[in-house]
């Protein structure tokens, strides 16, 4: 079975999307700026309305309430939202697992999110949105800011979650990148959302 499955995604400017996503498999979202990658990704989320058939474990989307769909296929955009001044605060327990895995530690607990650097709040929002415990993971451009050794730290901990079959749909501009995390990239070209390998 399908970790998750879309049929019949109507989006603006973008032909009906039917894809799957299997346990564990990562897929690249691929095409220029504008194409509707970002689109795509919260509307699997549920954050924009779409008319779709969508499941996740068999399950569809309109049998859990919005908050509970949005905890287990879970959006990460590039710049994440932060509704409290410190760090911790948007945290349910801190440290959080694999904290060090990503260049950080505990004493970044009582900082102030205004002072952060983008690459230490992209590698803070994606440790967030693991607290839930994601089935799917929905990761728009996060490691943009981020320099090559933080980068890698962030590819090396989604291939880990990946083990335990969260499924992962990743948009990146970096096509070393999407070589790296995913042997199959979804290609928005010309309206049209093609499943295709990657090169």
């Amino acid at each position: 079975m399908a970790l998750l499955q879309v049929d019949r995604l109507e989006l603006p400017g973008l032909k009906p999307i039917r894809f799957h996503l299997d346990p564990g498999q990562c897929l690249a979202v691929m095409g220029p700026s504008g194409c509707g990658k970002t689109l795509l990704l919260r509307a699997i989320a549920d954050l924009d309305p779409n008319q779709a058939e969508i499941s996740l474990d068999g399950a569809s989307r309109g049998s859990c309430t919005a908050p509970e769909w949005r905890r287990r296929v879970t959006y990460v955009p590039s710049e994440s939202g932060w509704w409290s001044s410190t760090v911790q605060g948007h945290f349910r327990s801190w440290p959080p697992a694999s904290l060090s895995r990503l260049g950080l530690n505990a004493a970044f607990g009582p900082r102030l999110v205004g002072e952060l650097s983008t690459g230490e709040r992209q590698r803070l929002a994606l440790l967030r949105s693991l607290e839930h415990g994601p089935r799917v993971l929905l990761l728009d451009e996060i490691t943009s800011g981020l320099d090559t050794d933080a980068t890698h730290a962030v590819e090396e901990l989604v291939a880990d979650l990946r083990t335990r079959d969260v499924g992962v749909l990743w948009v990146t501009h970096d096509a070393e990148q999407a070589r790296r995390v995913a042997p199959r990239k979804l290609s928005i070209s010309n309206g049209e959302v093609i499943e295709e390998p990657l090169a």
